[in-house]
């Protein structure tokens, strides 16, 4: 059993204030109490809030130098606990141990960190224009919210960029995911980052992100989550004109192109759906097939569905582990129902747990296909192993159905020659696209288009997030 009950604010791990409720945490594999979370609420915001912005004007005037320094020796920290951190990650949402947790959801963290470092090292802090000097500073005191399925990496792709450029933290993990925040905090501390830099409580997002984006001391807001938990946070932020970045969710297009290697292209598109069964806010969830070859689309899509090893999390050979909480699987359950009940064809898979796996948050590793851009399963997020096949009739057909949607997070494109993937990929109305399997790339923007978000996370474009810009007119000789 593990107990987090109680916050790093100030540089001290501390009890939360009166009124903290504790909340169990389950272990979505065996629906077993794994563990209890205390839920702070707006006193605990109040202090954590006061620390970060005592602590600001002390790390804004800090050397680069003496960053990189931190940044290096929590890297050096968190290689070391990297077993622990995957062991967490899929105690606390079921991440699968050896295909996933450790090679991708712990590996992120530190990749974050790492990349970070080096982009410190040659950013432009200061340049000059003529006799003006432009300054980049920290923004200042930045709250962060994150989510419950890809715990560390969102943690320290907000963290390492405002550590580097000298802001100072207020993070308010997802309390579904809460071991792995709290061994982050231990490895920052650990690491000598001053006291007040960094601060973290638990609570409920409904309940202490209001409090968080309104709070007069806050200067910037950056959440990754839900359309809904980002529209509840702009408009807290509005009366205080702070800045706000937000990562939220997707529905991503994958457009096979006629040229493509079929059995390459949708066997990958399979796979990449049903990776972290299926919870990334970037998946190819919707496959995009021409309709001359759907028989065979599907009939591949279907093996390489019936091949995956569904179960333990901690089992060697298991590549898609449980859902990551009750009321998630909930939800994809109806979501696959409603594609049944509105006519799309099921491959594989459908409702309910798979074979001889009677307890845990499992669902099934569902294909439909035959699918109509009406259909519920074709709108909205599923954040579940379902993946979405629609027939085209020529290329534009394609694009026209692939950008007929709220979101415009990633896309994908699998085609004969990269000027052809390149050439679709530019009608794409989203933030990122990834052509012929191409993997993502740490150093470049994450974000999207549309209802998926404002602003650019990942490598020197992400410290655009945590950066105010400044002119010092005369601040330079004459020519």
């Amino acid at each position: 059993m593990k107990t987090c009950q109680s916050f790093y604010i100030g540089g001290a791990w501390t009890e939360p204030a009166a009124g903290a409720t504790v909340m169990e945490v389950l272990n979505p594999a065996t629906e077993q109490v794994s563990g209890t979370v205390a839920l702070g609420g707006p006193e605990d915001v109040q202090r954590a809030v006061a620390a970060a912005h005592a602590a600001f004007d002390g790390l804004s005037r800090t050397s680069l130098n003496e960053r990189l320094e931190l940044l290096a020796a929590v890297c050096a920290l968190f290689e070391k606990r990297m077993d622990e951190v995957a062991d967490a990650i899929t105690e606390e949402m079921g991440a699968p141990l050896a295909a996933l947790s450790k090679p991708a959801q712990a590996f992120m963290g530190l990749a974050h960190f790492k990349t970070a470092l080096e982009a410190a090292r040659e950013y432009p802090f200061e340049r000059t224009r003529g006799t003006t000097r432009i300054l980049r500073e920290p923004v200042g005191v930045c709250a962060m919210i994150t989510p419950w399925n890809w715990p560390i990496n969102q943690i320290a792709c907000k963290v390492a960029p405002a550590l580097a450029t000298g802001c100072t933290m207020v993070l308010k993990p997802s309390e579904f995911a809460p071991y792995s925040a709290w061994i982050f905090a231990e490895i920052l501390h650990e690491a000598g980052v001053p006291a007040g830099v960094f601060n973290m409580f638990y609570g409920d997002g409904a309940v202490v992100g209001p409090v968080l984006a309104s709070h007069p001391l806050v200067d910037m807001v950056s959440l990754t989550g839900s359309t809904r938990a980002g529209a509840s946070v702009s408009h807290n932020a509005a009366d205080s004109i702070k800045r706000v970045s937000l990562e939220l969710g997707g529905k991503s297009a994958n457009i096979i192109c006629e040229s493509a290697d079929l059995t390459k292209a949708v066997t990958h598109g399979v796979r990449s759906m049903m990776s972290n069964t299926g919870q990334s806010c970037n998946a190819p969830s919707r496959m995009y097939v021409p309709a001359s070859r759907l028989d065979e689309a599907e009939k591949i899509a279907a093996q390489v569905c019936a091949r995956l090893v569904v179960g333990d999390p901690r089992g060697d050979r298991t590549g898609v582990g449980p859902i990551a909480n009750q009321r998630q699987y909930e939800r994809v359950q109806r979501l696959i129902q409603a594609g049944i009940e509105e006519g799309a064809s099921l491959l594989c898979g459908g409702p309910g747990r798979p074979e001889g796996l009677e307890r845990g948050f499992y669902a099934k590793p569902t294909v439909f296909s035959r699918a109509t851009d009406t259909m519920t399963i074709m709108r909205e997020e599923i954040f579940g192993p379902v993946l979405t096949i629609r027939p085209y009739e020529d290329i534009e057909e394609a694009i026209r159905s692939a950008n007929d949607s709220l979101y415009g997070l990633s896309g994908y494109v699998y085609a004969g020659t990269v000027d052809e993937a390149r050439a679709v990929a530019k009608r794409l109305r989203t933030g990122m696209v990834h052509l012929n399997g191409a993997s993502i790339d740490l150093a470049a923007p994450f974000g999207g288009y549309k209802q998926s978000g404002i602003g650019r996370e990942w490598g020197e474009v992400g410290f655009e997030e945590f950066l105010e810009t400044k002119s010092v007119y005369g601040s330079e000789p004459a020519a």
